[in-house]
């Protein structure tokens, strides 16, 4: 399962296979051009059944420290169950282990910055709701 970590594009990674209609909107949206500027995540889907049920702690497993991986986004259980679909995202750059959850409507925002370094991983978790989850920047 090491072959994540080898990846040259942002990844997200598919660990709930309950409802493949939800995963097809959850992938449709996050791909969504932004309505305004027409920016879009760039992001590579794994849709692999080895990852079912995959957490936290065994993600940090798989991108060990040095990985070309700063960041990785899962669909996970909530993603699916959650009418908002929040997608996790976890650092594994700075403080490895670190996740906050975003809209899809607001994914590009994240991937794109975070894949240039234009900004930092704690800029949007510091920036998530109370309920943890990133629906944009105030204002």
């Amino acid at each position: 399962m090491s072959d994540l970590a080898e990846s040259e594009e942002s990844l997200t990674v598919r660990t709930d296979f309950t409802d493949d209609a939800a995963w097809g909107q959850v992938k449709a949206a996050m791909v969504q051009p932004h309505p305004l500027h027409g920016f879009q995540a760039n992001v590579e889907f794994i849709d692999d059944k080895r990852y079912d049920g995959l957490a936290v702690d065994r993600v940090l497993e798989l991108f060990p420290d040095g990985s070309d991986q700063t960041f990785v986004f899962l669909v996970d259980h909530m993603t699916i169950s959650d009418p908002e679909h929040p997608v996790l995202c976890i650092d594994l750059f700075d403080q490895r282990g670190r996740t906050f959850r975003v809209i899809p409507s607001e994914l590009w925002g994240v991937e794109n910055n975070l894949a240039i370094a234009n900004m930092d991983f704690a800029e949007f978790a510091d920036n998530a709701d109370e309920d943890g989850v990133f629906r944009g920047f105030p204002g």
